[in-house]
């Protein structure tokens, strides 16, 4: 009675089967009707919507912003740093998405091989990066269609930015109604809304060819003057580079929103890990030759960080590049905002069928096949951020959610690689009723047996080896996790004293390593390493725990500012996780019983 008991702290990780989740439980969620989203989805779908969300009009600026300030003529090493960086993570998710084809990207993820609480606060984490990236991107469209118009003063009132009085922050109607537009486009089915952004995608693609080849004919016309400064290639050193790969790897995010539409796509096995592979070769390609023929143009210290590619052009007497390129970034911003909404009605779909918010929300339509009423909530909250409030001091709260998302999926291919989940949840009877009665009073040490074997037969030597190793495994991913934030805490707090961090470092470093061998040592799970039917990550455990360092570098970077707004969204997650999703979860009242491994 003093307080909760370890078996009530227990569901905090229970899991859900992997097998149910995408069959049984959907139905359920539904009404028991069995709608499902449309199965339209290929390849070059998938491309479309993973090169529209990852290039956004960031390539427009970041070009010169990084250049001047981190890596001079070597921006194109630090596009090539960034875009391996990513690709860790793109395979952890490839393998994850193959195993597990449901929509619900790495909360769907983290709930199977992690935990329910875990995969909550992932799930909510990644509500709160796409509302505000989307309204981040839509209240800059604006701001590039004046261009067009001939400044700020002459765009129409219904795309300008309006200051009201009382309010800080401009008003943005261009923003709501565009985001409202998208939303709306999004709710009539997935196949109309991939077409149209491989539309958008395509003609923006078209724009940086424009920019690699009419830039290519300046440089070998003049001699590339940007490669010839007495700086030489690397101004500030590698160091310089690496700190630039650091800000261009956030470049490379949007292949997760792939993965979001798992469910929607005709062969997981096969569409997933290919579509993921095209949009993160095809956008790393795109912007090394923008980088290249940008900074080879023009010294990078006179390359005008706003507009650096305009700028560059218009040093050679073509100005009217200007509207090209401009055009480019609308058309990018657009097609990120698709690919921004375009995942969140899902996540939120996967969490209303595990029964961690309203029903209502996992509800598909029949005609669409799309969960329309989650679109159209997250698509208005979206609008009404985008229209009242400038989201541009929030982006870091994007940056967590994608980096805790990521971290998670790298954790998750550990634990399904060397210590996948054998439980099965089986429904109990509720308490209070006679039936729990005498199950309580007689679940003891004969439980606990069956937990093991519900025949009651004595373990084999086998089992009892498997059981060890399994347990050795899982010590070995939490040191892993421990020895990860340790290091890269010591390798980001430059304030601590020199000991202190060569300290810490070489404890999470021995951990690293000793977790790392543990696990190279008693080998993966056999039932892991059958036919999946798709894509195996390769390099395990090496590639997840480099990927599990650098997203914790990137994490421990993004500044106490950023983490006191995301701890204060974590924390209402907390309080809704634990009044409403804790009791109204689909592995409520379900009981666990291991299954040996096939």
């Amino acid at each position: 009675m003093g307080g909760p008991s370890w078996p009530d702290l227990q569901c905090l990780v229970r899991r859900k089967p992997a097998a149910a989740s995408s069959t049984g439980f959907a139905e359920a969620a539904d009404g028991g009707g069995g709608q499902r989203l449309a199965k339209t989805l290929t390849v070059p779908h998938l491309t479309a919507i993973g090169v529209g969300s990852t290039i956004g009009a960031g390539i427009y600026v970041l070009v010169g912003t990084v250049a001047r300030e981190h890596t001079g003529p070597g921006l194109t090493v630090s596009f090539l740093i960034a875009g391996v960086a990513a690709a860790l993570s793109a395979l952890c998710y490839a393998e994850l998405s193959c195993r597990f084809p449901s929509a619900g990207s790495a909360y769907h993820y983290s709930y199977i091989c992690i935990g329910e609480s875990v995969a909550w606060l992932i799930g909510w984490a990644l509500v709160l990066e796409y509302t505000i990236g989307s309204s981040s991107v839509a209240r800059g469209i604006s701001p590039n269609l004046a261009l067009f118009f001939g400044g700020q003063d002459k765009l129409p009132f219904f795309l300008a930015q309006v200051h009201v009085k009382g309010l800080d922050t401009p008003v943005d109607p261009c923003a709501a109604i565009l985001v409202l537009i998208v939303t709306a486009l999004l709710c009539l089915g997935i196949k109309e809304s991939s077409f149209v952004e491989g539309i958008i995608t395509t003609a923006n693609i078209i724009v940086m060819l424009f920019v690699i080849c009419a830039g290519g004919w300046l440089g070998f016309r003049n001699g590339w003057a940007g490669y010839k400064g007495p700086d030489g290639y690397f101004p500030n050193g590698f160091g310089g580079v690496l700190s630039g790969s650091a800000t261009l790897f956030f470049a490379f995010i949007g292949f997760d929103t792939v993965a979001s539409t798992a469910e929607e796509v005709k062969n997981p096995q096969h569409d997933l890990p290919m579509g993921m592979g095209l949009t993160l070769s095809l956008c790393c390609f795109l912007y090394m030759m923008v980088s290249a023929v940008v900074v080879g143009l023009a010294p990078y210290h006179a390359i005008d960080p706003d507009t650096p590619i305009s700028s560059v052009f218009a040093q050679y007497g073509m100005q009217w590049a200007e509207y090209v390129v401009s055009s480019g970034a609308v058309l990018a911003l657009i097609a990120s905002l698709i690919g921004g909404i375009l995942p969140q009605p899902r996540i939120i779909m996967a969490m209303a069928r595990d029964g961690l918010v309203p029903p209502l929300f996992s509800v598909v339509n029949r005609q669409t096949q799309v969960p329309i009423l989650s679109t159209i909530l997250t698509g208005t909250c979206a609008a009404i951020l985008a229209f009242f409030m400038d989201v541009s001091q929030l982006a870091g709260m994007v940056s967590v959610g994608t980096l805790l998302a990521f971290t998670m999926v790298a954790i998750s291919v550990l634990v399904v690689r060397y210590a996948p989940p054998y439980e099965m949840p089986m429904e109990v009877a509720l308490a209070g009723t006679p039936e729990s009665l005498t199950s309580d009073s007689s679940h003891s040490e004969q439980d606990e047996q069956n937990l093991e074997d519900p025949f009651g037969n004595a373990p084999s030597a086998s089992e009892i080896d498997s059981k060890v190793r399994r347990q050795k495994a899982i010590r070995s991913i939490v040191f892993i996790c421990l020895g990860a934030f340790i290091f890269v805490s010591a390798v980001s707090f430059s304030f601590l004293p020199f000991y202190v961090q060569m300290t810490a470092c070489t404890i999470g470093g021995l951990l690293l390593l000793s977790s790392s061998v543990v696990l190279l040592c008693i080998g993966q799970d056999k039932s892991s390493l059958g036919p999946t039917g798709g894509f195996m990550c390769p390099l395990v455990p090496l590639l997840p725990i480099c990927c599990i360092i650098v997203n914790g570098y990137l994490l421990m970077n993004l500044g106490s500012h950023t983490w006191i707004r995301v701890s204060i969204w974590m924390a209402a997650g907390a309080l809704i996780y634990f009044f409403y999703g804790l009791k109204h979860s689909s592995l409520a009242g379900m009981a666990y019983h291991r299954i040996s491994p096939l």
